[in-house]
């Protein structure tokens, strides 16, 4: 079994340097975002279909603690 940890509290913002879309468990669509974060790392990140639609490369993105990440 696998236990995904909660990053609801978290907080970051940063630029899209990548978008994937996939069928993990074989039934339903996840999308993703690779985020190059302020602080220079990279981050992947999962998303709503709505703003991974709304993404290009180059948008900024923004996560507050709490929230669900934002179009910048």
């Amino acid at each position: 079994m696998f236990m995904r940890k909660s990053r609801r509290n978290e907080a970051w913002q940063g630029v899209v340097i990548g978008k994937k879309r996939g069928m993990v468990d074989g039934s339903s669509m996840v999308f993703f975002l690779k985020v190059q974060l302020s602080d220079g790392t990279a981050k992947r990140v999962r998303v709503r279909r709505k703003l991974w639609k709304s993404l290009q490369e180059g948008d900024g993105v923004v996560k507050r603690a709490g929230e669900e990440p934002v179009k910048m």
